[in-house]
């Protein structure tokens, strides 16, 4: 069962949190905003943690809890208010990809990644994954969740390996590569995030083909 299959199942919780957002006058697009802001400060953390590991990494794991938590809420909230709109959805995937490169941006230049070819086919490989799950839409099909590594499984490990990196800060090694764990979690979007982009492109033109067959 996939993160996005849960998603059913979850939401009758995040309805609780909602409504407290509800009844204080918090709309979707300020949380949205608010969870591009965290995304931001975290990676300002991350960065900042290359130099001075503690506190630094302690925010940066907070606010990333924080913008995530924000992110997961902004969907619910706007479907319990009645007011989803295109408009809603743009501005959501628009802010997730900026997010997406603040925090592999503030890991990459914290000095996690060690090489800057890992931090390129991070960044591209979380993109590209992105394109083609919404270019699927624009081309009149579903949209594409498919794929080994989407945005909700990127997230997870990254709270996960970050939480990781603060408990055990030194490099774990495979064979003669060795890296912390936020190195490890870059080398893991840079593999599995363009493995996932290519899976998404055979999907895509598999429906594509079968489609224009008929």
């Amino acid at each position: 069962m996939s993160i996005y299959s849960l998603r059913t199942k979850t939401d009758r919780y995040l309805r609780k949190v909602v409504r407290v957002f509800i009844l204080i006058g918090v709309e979707p697009n300020s949380l949205t905003l608010c969870s591009l802001f965290f995304a931001g400060v975290a990676a300002f953390f991350f960065w900042f943690s290359g130099q001075e590991r503690y506190p630094s990494l302690i925010l940066a794991f907070l606010f990333l809890l924080a913008s995530s938590l924000l992110d997961a809420l902004d969907g619910p909230l706007a479907r319990e208010m009645k007011v989803v709109s295109k408009k809603g959805d743009f501005l959501d995937h628009a802010f997730d990809r900026y997010a997406d490169i603040l925090l592999i941006g503030g890991i990459v230049f914290g000095g996690y990644a060690k090489y800057e070819i890992v931090g390129f086919l991070a960044v591209a490989g979380v993109l590209l994954t992105s394109y083609f799950g919404v270019q699927a839409q624009a081309l009149g099909l579903p949209r594409e969740y498919r794929g080994i590594l989407g945005r909700a499984y990127r997230l997870g490990l990254l709270i996960v390996f970050t939480f990781l990196n603060i408990v055990f800060p030194g490099e774990i090694g495979i064979g003669l590569v060795k890296f912390s764990f936020l190195g490890w979690v870059m080398v893991i979007f840079a593999t599995l995030g363009t493995l996932t982009a290519f899976q998404r492109t055979i999907y895509l033109w598999l429906a594509l083909s079968d489609n224009y067959s008929r």
